[in-house]
């Protein structure tokens, strides 16, 4: 399998990337975006290996995760679409499908809506796209959280990558910033995407089934997957599947089949 990797600048902001498998004729390549705190490792480590036997995927690690390093800027999704954009024009790649996981995926719905013209499939796996999306104990608890909360999978891929003093603290603080600050998409501007998409979360994830099949119906066209599981073990993600991938491999075939349709 090919491999390759490196840096695209945006106005100073080097976003890392890594390509992986071959361009496959007819199908743009695959765009994979972290969640929040990981990096492509920890995030889609065991998932890719399956993804590219079937399609190039590209994979990048947001503002301040990985091998992308922080400026003075706040991470948005719009920012970050931003970056993504000067990745691809980098690779020459004209369109891709996106998958965008969490926190990655609200960069995936910038970026469906910022350049629409790009995304031809979007898959948007446990997220969200108002603020109602959870309790007011969530909102509370991310305001008070601190950076021993954050999943030692998530501090310990940090720590090897980026050793020097504050990396991980401006890590965390990025990131609940980030989801502080979220101010969500309105019903019509949701109905303006106009990529194929595909709503995924799991029935014990952050938002209810409830709120996911609510999301998708202001998505026009948007079809609904819901798996048994929690946030991200259906994709092979580190901290939540803890090396069992019985779910993820459950659940590629659901994704690849809504990517070839």
């Amino acid at each position: 399998m090919t491999f390759t990797h490196g840096f695209a600048d945006n106005n100073g902001l080097r976003m890392y990337y890594e390509v992986h498998g071959r361009e496959v004729p007819g199908q743009p390549p695959l765009l994979l975006i972290p969640g929040g705190g990981s990096t492509i490792g920890t995030n889609f480590a065991e998932l890719i290996p399956r993804l590219a036997e079937q399609r190039q995927v590209i994979a990048v690690e947001e503002e301040g995760h990985g091998r992308t390093q922080p400026t003075s800027r706040p991470l948005t999704a719009e920012n970050s679409a931003g970056d993504i954009l000067a990745v691809l024009d980098q690779l020459n790649v004209e369109a891709v499908d996106v998958l965008g996981f969490s926190a990655g995926g609200h960069t995936a719905v910038a970026l469906a809506l910022g350049r629409p013209s790009i995304v031809r499939r979007l898959i948007v796996a446990s997220t969200f796209v108002s603020r109602d999306a959870v309790t007011d104990e969530f909102w509370d608890g991310m305001a008070k959280a601190t950076l021993a909360d954050m999943p030692d999978t998530y501090k310990d891929a940090d720590r090897l990558l980026n050793p020097e003093p504050g990396h991980l603290e401006r890590l965390f603080e990025l990131d609940r910033q980030r989801i502080l600050d979220f101010p969500g998409w309105s019903a019509e501007e949701l109905g303006s995407i106009t990529a194929s998409t595909l709503v995924v979360s799991a029935d014990r994830d952050v938002v209810t089934a409830g709120y996911a099949e609510r999301m998708a119906s202001l998505i026009p066209g948007a079809r609904l997957l819901i798996v048994p599981g929690g946030h991200g073990d259906y994709l092979g993600e580190e901290a939540a599947s803890g090396g069992d991938l019985r779910t993820m491999h459950a659940t590629v075939p659901f994704l690849l089949r809504f990517l070839d349709e």
